[in-house]
């Protein structure tokens, strides 16, 4: 995780499961709002609102939560990081500690595998062919210049009866190297299948 804070070791517990609470209180937030805008089909794109991670900086008396986010599209609308502070603030309990929210893109949204993975699960929500989605999602890597790419989907492919596993793979991918900068992401998804 990205946390960078001191606490006693008494004190260290309480501290990680705050973090969590930010963390879960973010992520509820924003596939809430997901929700909403896919409801009333504003945007089509809503998938891409996916967070890479999340960094919590902690001093004596502020929180500085900074989001690392793909696309971010609803989270400039007005008045949305307000709301936002005011549910993390209802979360935690502080009273006396200032909570400082930013928002940070990331510069080249499809290196990173999270968003590549929920870009895969929600073409096949949307029934798009299995391989049809992993070769588009192969190609959105080769425009982020990344060397190697493996991208797995197993399940029901297709609707068959018997599940199974497809995979791709394009360029070098060294897995016993390990200098090698890897990123993974595992995202599960329920289709209709």
């Amino acid at each position: 995780h990205h946390s960078f804070w001191f606490a006693q070791p008494k004190n260290y517990s309480e501290g990680l499961q705050e973090d969590k609470k930010i963390r879960n209180c973010i992520k509820n937030y924003i596939q809430k709002n997901r929700k909403k805008s896919s409801n009333r089909k504003i945007d089509s794109d809503s998938s891409s609102e996916v967070i890479t991670h999340i960094e919590i900086q902690k001093e004596i008396d502020t929180i500085h939560v900074i989001i690392h986010i793909g696309f971010p599209n609803f989270l400039k609308k007005k008045g949305a990081i307000e709301e936002l502070e005011k549910d993390i603030q209802k979360e935690v309990n502080s009273v006396n500690r200032r909570l400082n929210i930013a928002i940070e893109k990331v510069k080249e949204p499809y290196r990173q595998p999270n968003i590549l993975a929920e870009y895969i699960a929600f073409q096949l929500k949307n029934r798009v062919s299995f391989r049809k989605a992993m070769k588009k999602a192969i190609e959105l890597t080769k425009k982020a210049d990344i060397k190697g790419v493996k991208i797995k989907i197993a399940g029901r492919l297709g609707g068959k009866e018997i599940a199974r596993a497809e995979c791709i793979k394009k360029g070098r991918l060294p897995l016993q190297t390990i200098r090698a900068k890897i990123d993974y992401c595992c995202y599960p998804i329920r289709t209709i299948y």
